[in-house]
């Protein structure tokens, strides 16, 4: 395979370094490492003849093509030594005067037609290159830790990338059998950008004392397939990388509500608890292993008072059929008796807010998250008010418990847990697409790769449906006051006229 880029050099080699030096080789590339750090690059090239041999042994490599390999990896002793290099990528500290110096001795060592590109994962591209006297041939080239296996990268533009240098960035990256998405230089680019509302709406969540970390994360795992839920993420990736990120995508955008960080995190890190691999986060870890409180097992309660379902429910039919394969009496008056449960489904608004507004009995008021399907979801999720009676709640929660599955009860809360997580990230998402950052395309390639949700935030846009996305958004609106919540003109035009969100205009 002829590589796009004959030679590549590598500054740094760390995991990130190694692992791009790694996958350029592969491609047919000559590497050069370079690292200023004495013997790192000795180290680097040791650990990837290392890597190799394991694929050899696990039949994923061949012996011939390895060797290969190991041919093609050399290290340079200075800086200079990169002078033959068509491809530079530095992976060094997130320092922007660190980096800047860097690439301008770069540029007086490499040939005029050399790229340079940077794998920096929350600087400006454009800032970066802003020094340069060719700054057509500077990009921003960004891959995800461990790079073998996070099969994406974001090919950012500075504001005076020539587009050709662009394609060929994207070429070479599909050479490593990863895709690749065009991202404008803005903060955050596409992925750590979309990845906002995930983090720190589940925080406002928990800030809210609505439930707590585990419940958060199981009702997000089992409504929405999420595979980590944010407390997990957050303790994997610890906050001393993840709450930097979310101040520094916050105040990069002037103090945009939509992007607020939280006092919790920064309190935590604070307080060194970082997450795994301190043994100590928003969960504490044993030999590794997360100590999860037990879900909360359903109460017992018999008998059950018979259940009276709002006019304003949301999925009303769905919800009747429900309760009566659940064996659930249900009044179908206009009123309920003073013996009933009463029960509520809202998009955005709080319990409290339709038991006021319709008037009615808030001592047995209960809300249910019907934003999807109950056959869609592995957990049913069940709201208080604060007047409530415990005995109407453990009624609702045992009778919704009763073909065994997983039921989560939490306190009054605007959008229940997942709706407004979800309704957040969906937002962001459109918000990115209306600045033109993306293509709906790549934004839900990116984001699908590189965070790993169950699908990309259009697409889940798309699959609740932009129209009662937009009722949960003004809902949030209306019972919180914070114009974090206020609606992307892209979702509310689509939403509006019933398009897609991943519609384009022409």
């Amino acid at each position: 395979m002829q590589a796009i880029f004959e030679t590549t050099g590598i500054v740094g080699t760390g995991a990130m370094g190694r692992g791009i030096a790694q996958m350029a080789a592969q491609a047919g590339s000559r590497v050069i490492l370079f690292d200023v750090q004495p013997g790192a690059a000795e180290s680097a090239r040791d650990a990837l003849r290392a890597t190799w041999q394991k694929l050899v042994e696990k039949g994923k490599l061949d012996a011939d093509r390895m060797q290969a390999c190991v041919e093609r990896l050399t290290v340079a002793e200075d800086l200079a030594d990169l002078a033959p290099c068509s491809l530079v990528i530095e992976a060094i500290v997130e320092k922007l005067d660190v980096k800047q110096r860097l690439f301008r001795d770069l540029e007086a060592i490499v040939g005029a037609e050399a790229v340079l590109a940077t794998n920096t994962s929350s600087l400006s591209v454009t800032a970066i290159g802003a020094g340069l006297s060719r700054p057509a041939q500077f990009a921003g080239y960004h891959f995800f830790n461990p790079v073998p296996l996070m099969r994406v990268v974001e090919v950012i533009s500075g504001l005076k990338t020539d587009p050709v240098v662009c394609k060929q960035l994207s070429d070479f990256a599909r050479q490593f059998g990863h895709t690749p998405v065009s991202a404008q230089d803005t903060p955050g680019f596409i992925v750590n950008h979309a990845g906002r509302g995930y983090g720190t709406e589940a925080l406002r969540v928990v800030g809210e004392k609505v439930a707590d970390f585990a419940t958060i994360d199981r009702i997000l795992k089992d409504q929405m397939g999420f595979k980590l839920g944010p407390f997990e993420l957050m303790d994997l990736t610890a906050l001393d990388v993840s709450h930097p990120v979310m101040e520094s995508i916050y105040h990069q955008y002037f103090e945009e509500p939509r992007y607020r960080p939280s006092v919790i995190t920064a309190q935590r890190l604070a307080g060194g608890m970082v997450g795994k691999k301190v043994g100590a986060g928003f969960y504490a870890y044993q030999n590794g292993v997360a100590q999860v409180p037990a879900d909360p097992p359903a109460p017992a309660a018999d008998p059950l008072p018979p259940v009276w379902v709002s006019p304003k429910a949301a999925r009303r039919p769905e919800l009747y059929q429900l309760l009566k394969a659940l064996g659930a009496g249900i009044e179908t008056g206009a009123t309920p008796s003073e013996a009933a449960l009463i029960l509520v489904a809202p998009l955005g608004l709080d319990v409290t807010t339709l038991a006021a507004v319709e008037r009615l009995d808030a001592t047995r008021t209960m809300g249910i998250d019907m934003m999807l399907e109950d056959t869609a979801t592995k957990r049913r999720v069940l709201a208080t008010n604060p007047a409530t009676r415990p005995d109407m709640r453990d009624a609702a929660h045992a009778l919704f418990a009763r073909d065994g599955k997983a039921v989560s009860v939490i306190r009054d809360s605007g959008g229940f847990v997942s709706q407004r997580v979800v309704a957040t990230i969906v937002n962001i998402a459109a918000d990115m697409c209306q600045q033109g950052i993306c293509t709906p395309a790549d934004l839900d390639v990116a984001v699908t790769l590189g965070l790993g949700y169950p699908m990309g935030p259009l697409a889940m846009g798309d699959r609740i449906g932009p129209t009662n996305l937009l009722e949960i958004l003004f809902n949030l609106q209306t019972v919180y006051g914070d114009p974090r919540y206020r609606p992307s003109p892209w979702l509310r035009r689509r939403g509006a006229l019933g398009l897609s969100l991943t519609h384009e205009e022409i």
